[in-house]
């Protein structure tokens, strides 16, 4: 079993910053892709960003160039800094990674950011 700690949810005005983080530990054989979701109220659940073992990194088109995510291969943990928020990002932001093939998910960070 692989569990997933989040950090760093919280409130923030518009404009401001966050950093999230997610530490893996527990049964970790290959971890493969890491990445973080979102799910705003009356939403479905959508990828934010992802990066893969060696660094390749993808985002949401709404949040590039606001968000920036890294990855610490030897701490299994990753990071989503967020820069520039707008109230649009207001959502439970979820840790997930695939490892060994199966995929894991946090218990999710609240991020509300006032307008």
């Amino acid at each position: 079993q692989v569990q997933l700690v989040e950090s760093g949810g919280g409130l923030v005005q518009a404009g401001g910053s966050l950093r999230l983080s997610c530490a893996a530990s527990g049964s970790i054989t290959n971890i493969n892709y890491m990445g973080w979701f979102r799910q705003a109220p009356g939403k479905q659940r959508e990828l934010v960003a992802r990066i893969s073992s060696v660094g390749n990194a993808n985002y949401a088109d709404s949040v590039k160039g606001r968000f920036t995510v890294s990855r610490d291969n030897a701490k299994n943990t990753i990071h989503l800094q967020m820069s520039s928020l707008k109230p649009e990002d207001t959502a439970v932001y979820y840790c997930a990674v695939i490892n060994g093939g199966s995929l894991h998910w946090g218990q999710g960070t609240q991020v509300t950011v006032s307008s």
